[in-house]
């Protein structure tokens, strides 16, 4: 497999994926097909499309729709199939731990691929693996998964770009790489939601008084 084309297949399965967490947002708020369609879509384009207009590349989904065809298939199948699960916001999360995984990888390779930096590639990981979901929490009026206390999601983005271009540095070949970044992404984010992995967090105290 070609480095162009891992990076083809991780957008692809981040698209597929964030777009069925879309639709289980729009099964939430009780939305018409429509509804599930705009939702699933947005959540599935929208980091890539950031990635890409910050990049100053063209967008990866007008020039290929069949990313968005794909979110609305992705869309209509849940639209039918999800009053099968017994937790919706379960699956949710679980869903959307996979694609914060997957696109964070793909906006990492992307920005290797271009040539840029290591800041650089930590932040177009972590833009491409949040702002999609961010999106769609906010405009499904959920709580937004990548704010939320006591979870590690930027964490766990931020991380897993870090091993992409700590493992580049060390001589590992770009494809690997890659691969190593969303199993960590998704290992952090699993350990997180299993075991209750986070970091401190601030906690407010009286200030001090002179004297």
């Amino acid at each position: 497999m070609t480095f162009q084309t891992l990076l083809a297949a991780l957008d692809y399965g981040s698209v597929l994926i964030f777009a069925l967490t879309g639709a289980l947002v729009a099964s939430r708020a009780q939305l018409d097909p429509v509804g599930f369609v705009f939702m699933a879509a947005l959540t599935a384009v929208g980091g890539g499309t950031l990635r890409d207009l910050l990049l100053d590349r063209e967008v990866f989904w007008v020039i290929q729709p069949a990313y968005v065809t794909l979110a609305a298939g992705a869309a209509l199948l849940v639209f039918w199939t999800a009053h099968l699960f017994e937790s919706r916001y379960r699956l949710l999360i679980w869903l959307d731990s996979v694609a914060l995984a997957v696109a964070v990888a793909a906006g990492a390779g992307v920005a290797i691929e271009g040539g840029f930096g290591p800041v650089i590639v930590i932040i177009m990981g972590v833009a491409t693996g949040t702002f999609g979901g961010l999106m769609r929490d906010v405009v499904g009026n959920e709580v937004p998964l990548v704010l939320k206390q006591g979870q590690l999601y930027l964490t766990a983005a931020f991380g897993g770009a870090a091993v992409a271009v700590a493992l580049i540095w060390l001589g590992l070949q770009r494809g690997e790489a890659l691969i190593a970044c969303a199993v960590a992404v998704w290992v952090l984010r699993a350990g997180s939601l299993t075991w209750g992995w986070r970091l401190p967090v601030y906690r407010p105290r009286p200030p001090r008084t002179r004297g």
